[in-house]
């Protein structure tokens, strides 16, 4: 695509192959908040990043499509996909399609309502979208991750002992 120009690329961090690629590209979702699992890609062959703008790309082998089956949706990732990130958004994206009834709808931005993200908000380019809870594009078997939050032990005692 002409999104990834030599400029692009000069100002990028890239990466090339799969199992690196898949580890970047999960990383950067969880930075930005947003599932792990919201780009199921394979063969991935190159990736890159420029952080000063959030550009992002994956390229893979081949177009593949995937069923989020906790929702029964089914999603098709092109060879390329380019998009800019930032906290709990993912805009401008290209290569993104999904099956709605019998028609592929493009996708150009995924949004959540908040890190963690609860539920996910997909739109089109002509200003339709659905909304989903963010659990449906978790990596299985990882769940989402939350944390705990506990007293200190030693604020719990301090209350006790001022009765």
């Amino acid at each position: 695509m002409a999104l990834i120009t030599d400029d692009v690329k000069a100002k990028a961090e890239i990466y090339h192959g799969d199992e690196i690629c898949q580890e970047k590209s999960k990383f950067l979702l969880q930075e930005v908040g947003l599932p792990r699992g919201l780009l199921p890609l394979r063969d991935i062959v190159e990736c890159g990043y420029v952080e000063e703008t959030g550009f992002v790309w994956l390229k893979q082998k081949q177009k593949v499509e995937h069923c989020f089956e906790k929702i029964g949706k089914r999603v098709s990732y092109s060879p390329e996909i380019t998009a800019v990130v930032e906290k709990s958004k993912i805009k401008k994206l290209t290569g993104v399609k999904a099956k709605e009834l019998l028609v592929w709808i493009t996708l150009d931005e995924i949004s959540a309502d908040g890190p963690p993200a609860g539920k996910l908000t997909f739109k089109t380019p002509a200003g339709l979208f659905r909304t989903f809870p963010a659990s449906a594009f978790d990596i299985e078997g990882e769940g989402r991750k939350q944390a705990k939050v506990a007293p200190p032990p030693d604020q719990s005692s301090q209350a006790v002992s001022q009765n």
